[in-house]
Parts: C-alpha cells; sequence; structure tokens
C-alpha cells in the first residue's frame, strides 16, 4: 500500500457549538478543504541494511506503472542489498500489486529474489505501515504546513532520506 501524504492534514470531525437558528453564522461554521487540499503518494523500499529508493507518485497506480517502479526501482536495489539472490520482498494486496504481468515479472525473477506470500486484512504484519506512521508524525511536526504539492513533496523526500537506521531496523 501506497501512503498519501495530504497538504492538509484532516483528522477529526469539528464540532462547532451553537443555539438553535445560529448554525449558519459565520461565528459558527468552520469551512475546510476538500481532500486534503491536494496530495502525493509515495512507493518505497527499505531493508535491515538501508533505506531504498522513494518514486512520488502523481498518478493513480496502474498495474503497468507499479511494473515500471518494480523494475526500474526495485530489481537494482535488491540486487545491491542481496547480491547473492537471498532477498524476500513483501508487498500487499493491491490490485496493482496482484496484476497478473506484475506475478509474471517476479516468476521471472526468483533466482534474483523471492516475493513474499501476503495474508488478506493483515495491514499491522507490515513494516512500512509503522514508517509511513513515523513519517505522517514528523510530516505534521513542521511549521509553517506545506503551502503546495511541491513542498510537500521535498518534505517528505527530506523525511525518508534522513529516517534513522535505528527506526527502520
Amino acid at each position: 500500500m501506497n501512503p498519501r501524504f495530504l497538504i492538509h492534514h484532516v483528522d477529526s470531525c469539528v464540532r462547532v457549538c451553537h443555539l438553535p437558528g445560529e448554525q449558519l453564522l459565520p461565528s459558527c461554521t468552520v469551512g475546510h478543504t476538500q481532500a486534503g487540499g491536494g496530495g502525493i503518494m509515495l512507493w518505497r523500499t527499505f531493508s535491515w541494511a538501508a533505506l531504498g529508493p522513494v518514486v512520488a507518485i502523481e498518478q493513480t497506480m496502474k498495474s503497468v506503472n507499479y511494473l515500471t517502479i518494480i523494475a526500474d526501482q526495485l530489481y537494482p536495489y535488491m540486487a545491491f542489498v542481496f547480491p547473492t539472490g537471498n532477498g524476500i520482498f513483501q508487498q500487499d494486496n493491491a490490485p496493482c500489486h496482484k496484476a497478473w504481468i506484475v506475478l509474471e515479472w517476479f516468476e521471472d525473477h526468483t533466482d534474483e529474489f523471492y516475493l513474499m506470500s501476503w495474508p488478506p486484512n493483515s495491514l499491522d504484519l507490515n513494516l512500512m505501515e509503522h514508517i509511513w506512521d513515523v513519517m505522517e508524525w514528523l510530516l505534521r511536526a513542521q511549521t509553517p504546513p506545506c503551502p503546495n504539492i511541491s513542498t510537500l513533496r521535498d518534505r517528505c523526500l527530506d523525511i525518508w532520506y534522513n529516517l534513522s537506521l535505528v527506526m527502520y531496523q
């Protein structure tokens, strides 16, 4: 699963107290930004040894786009980190991960590294989810908030490349 980082984090409902008949007064209304004001998705990988590449995804992730990332980013990373071919790659059951062209690509490369079989409904077992939470927390702790997508992308990449070795190990 690729995390989506939003410009404006929306984490709960906003409650406004008002008296009967006051619900439309400006002092009793709160504006909001639809869909968090825009955001980016990130594909990233890591191992015990090193953080891997991160790719900002600008469009909807389709199996062809995912296969390009796997071939261009994951393949050289796995060859570098696991030169003897004993690496295991973990991904969830997102539709683009389970597409036949993607699974066929992994089958063609089993002598270089293995694809872990992933059980359904097991997000809590995905180590990347914990890194995503840390990145989200670090992003929200920064001030001022991100004014645009470009700044959001730059901050997310900066956070990724500055994650401590201890945190991801």
